[in-house]
């Protein structure tokens, strides 16, 4: 797969809401499928199809992913580091909404979605902390270890 990929002195661009939702929606379509087709980043981020493009071609540009037209999108090694890290605050979130203030499991997901973009590297660690260093969030779905978000 060929892409634009950023030389090492480089440094990446910060990442708004929006570039993590991205990123994480294609780890989880990669991880799933080998590759994340445009279609379906667009349908499981409800946008049009041609704004997937437009932003797959930017997130190749500055080194997130690689992009070959009508074959699909990988994340690159930052771009699943960031993916990673995004996953991992969403996931350690849910949790302390349902164990510390009472959420239900089922109702977690959205407000985990607002606050995932605003919290802190180390608020989540805090949050982790005070949680045990769970395994799994409230679905059971495996949260990220930190190591795996900053270390590869």
């Amino acid at each position: 797969m060929t892409g634009v990929s950023p030389t090492l002195a480089a440094p990446m661009p910060p990442l708004t809401g929006s570039v993590e939702d991205y990123l994480k929606a294609i780890y989880e379509l990669e991880n799933a499928q080998g590759v994340a087709p445009t279609s379906d980043i667009a349908n499981r981020l409800s946008v049009a199809p041609a704004s997937v493009t437009g932003m797959v071609r930017r997130l190749a540009a500055q080194g997130w992913l690689e992009y070959e037209r009508y074959r699909g999108v990988k994340l690159t090694a930052p771009g699943r580091r960031a993916a990673l890290r995004t996953l991992r605050r969403h996931r350690i979130i849910e949790l302390y909404l349902v164990r510390v203030l009472g959420y239900t499991w089922d109702a977690v997901h959205v407000e985990a979605e607002r606050l995932e973009h605003a919290a802190s590297e180390e608020l989540v660690d805090r949050m982790a902390s005070m949680l045990g260093d769970p395994l799994h969030d409230p679905h059971g779905s495996p949260i990220p270890a930190r190591d795996e978000c900053f270390d590869c």
